[in-house]
């Protein structure tokens, strides 16, 4: 039995003192025939039943004890561990209960039920519970690695996160260091945007633990966020390895794929995985956003992603893949869906990307271009961003700034031959005639005329007084040694 279950001679010497008192005075005032079982020996049998793995025996044996003595509190304690591990939380709360009311300041049944009400996502009672058992011990190693776990979860405000950071800075300045407490630091760090500090946090757990996965997960996706896909790819690929390629940390192999333009290796990711694996709707979720056309689904399929939607309301990937579906046809509804998927994810750029397209859409040009800015600062080669920001740069009628977007466009996608129509209009609007004519020619030998007719017919109206102006020499004259 794992240590933080077994409960020992030295903690039980008062219950057991007080146990014997009540039970003499039990056996010499009742007329009940004596009762030979023992409920500190059955207590004993329970723990080494629990700790052998047979949780029906054990609890067979904590209820016997239990059932001599009902105002047994370590008992109530471990029956409730008992029924955490047979998945019966109901159970479990009760004895929770039942064994803080007996023993208002033992903390160890305080940290089990937060716990207990963290899985239940009962986030207030938990952090009211988590918070007494730390009051109750201050030096108590679990309960404040457990409330950094709660506050993450919940994404608990700075006033809260702050304070319990100063409590992990004191426990990790202590020898010898703890490594749950540097893993709670980092993670609180992080969630205070302090990525160095988190990042410095999690090298030190790895240092004490290079197995660690819940820190090779947090610096992968840190490494990520700062462009060093492949640093994030060696930590979320060691995850996995350490955690035998447990499902969040292939899906965290298949995310970095897919943020580093890897597509094709994050679908083979997904597609490793066990057949029940690959029907868990979050996997589902990811491989159909990197696979699906999300942007041309049927009016069915539409039917059916608004369906599983309902179910899974906080997937991000569905949300985004009904935002793509809808961002012709309703852009205010595809907006506010690819706000949700980026506030649910804020760290996914292309979710970010996303709703900056969308903004795009809605035709609010000067939110999305600095939205999309921002995205190329992290992101320098994001396509779509690119694609979105000389739109909207050219709508707002910055054309300097739009003929380097395009620029960047053809030179990374030759086929993409529109551009050449943006660069030659946004050419011919700032008077640069010379290189307006250049971009008009370049695009009319390469456009396709089925493709491309709408452009090819206004470059041709275009192209004679165009060249005339050339003739002339009128035009923004440009610098010398400008090019």
């Amino acid at each position: 039995m794992p240590a933080r279950f077994r409960i020992h001679h030295a903690v039980l010497l008062l219950s057991l003192a007080l146990l014997c008192v009540s039970l003499t005075r039990a056996q010499t005032t009742s007329d009940e025939p004596e009762n030979e079982d023992d409920s500190v020996q059955l207590f004993q049998q329970g723990q080494d039943a629990h700790e052998a793995g047979d949780l029906t025996r054990a609890l067979e044996f904590y209820e016997r004890a239990l059932k001599v003595h009902p105002e047994f509190p370590e008992a109530e304690y471990q029956r409730g561990n008992a029924f955490v591990a047979l998945n019966r939380l109901s159970e479990a709360e009760v004895s929770f209960r039942r064994a803080i009311e007996l023993q208002t300041k033992w903390p160890l049944p305080y940290l089990a039920f937060g716990k207990l009400l963290m899985r239940a996502e009962r986030f207030d009672e938990a952090e009211t519970i988590l918070s007494r058992s730390l009051e109750l011990d201050e030096n108590n190693p679990i309960a404040p690695v457990a409330l950094a776990n709660l506050y993450v979860r919940m994404k608990a405000p700075r006033s809260k996160l702050q304070p319990l950071l100063e409590t992990l800075k004191s426990a990790t300045s202590r020898e010898p260091s703890n490594v749950n407490f540097w893993a709670a630091r980092g993670s609180i760090e992080r969630a205070l945007d302090d990525k160095t500090a988190a990042l410095s946090s999690f090298d030190r757990v790895l240092l004490m633990d290079k197995g660690n996965v819940a820190a090779l997960m947090e610096r992968a996706e840190l490494r990520a966020e700062a462009k060093n896909y492949e640093g994030a790819l060696t930590d979320a690929l060691a995850a996995q390895r350490a955690s035998k390629s447990s499902l969040a940390a292939t899906l965290l192999v298949a995310r970095i794929y897919a943020g580093s333009g890897k597509t094709a290796e994050a679908v083979r990711t997904l597609d490793a995985l066990d057949e029940a694996g690959k029907r868990l709707p979050e996997v589902v979720s990811l491989r159909n956003s990197l696979t699906k056309d999300c942007g041309n689904l049927t009016a069915e399929e539409r039917v059916a992603e608004e369906e599983l939607l309902k179910q899974q309301p906080g997937n991000a990937s569905l949300i985004e893949c009904l935002g793509a579906a809808l961002r012709t046809s309703d852009p205010t509804r595809s907006l506010e869906l690819y706000r949700q998927a980026a506030e649910i994810e804020p760290r996914n750029l292309r979710y970010a990307t996303g709703y900056g397209a969308a903004l795009v859409q809605a035709r609010r040009f000067a939110e999305a271009a600095a939205i999309l800015r921002r995205i190329l600062d992290i992101q320098p080669d994001n396509l779509v961003a690119h694609t979105n920001l000389a739109t909207a740069l050219y709508e707002l009628k910055q054309f300097p700034a739009a003929v380097a977007e395009f620029k960047w466009l053809v030179e990374t996608k030759p086929d993409l031959v529109v551009a050449y129509f943006f660069i030659a209009t946004a050419h011919d609007n700032l008077g640069e005639y010379t290189d307006a004519l250049a971009a008009y020619e370049t695009f009319l030998a390469r456009a396709d005329a089925q493709k491309n007719q709408l452009e090819i017919d206004k470059v041709n109206l275009r192209l004679p007084l165009l060249r005339k102006q050339v003739k002339r020499g009128e035009g923004v004259k440009k610098k010398k040694g400008g090019k």
